[in-house]
């Protein structure tokens, strides 16, 4: 039986390229919503730094792990903006 579905092995890390990514477009957008502008900064630096530090992870859970993480943080900074323009 042939079949048109690849393994997801073969897509997984260009799939995992493309979450990782679009979480970093995301939060940097985000992040260009911060009123003021040292913490528009330090947080923009902050981000830049984390996707910089585990650049090199190649871990499939420990990948999923920290895009589960950067999701939780980016709702989070989300919430806080949305309280502070209320």
């Amino acid at each position: 039986i042939t079949t048109s579905r690849r393994p997801a092995a073969l897509f997984s890390p260009f799939v995992r390229r493309q979450q990782v990514l679009l979480l970093y477009r995301r939060i940097l957008q985000t992040i260009r919503q911060v009123p003021n502008d040292s913490d528009r900064k330090h947080l923009k630096d902050w981000a830049r730094e984390e996707f910089k530090r585990n650049k090199s992870a190649t871990e499939e859970d420990t990948i999923r792990m920290m895009i589960t993480q950067g999701n939780m943080q980016l709702k989070e900074l989300e919430k806080t903006l949305a309280l502070a323009k209320s």
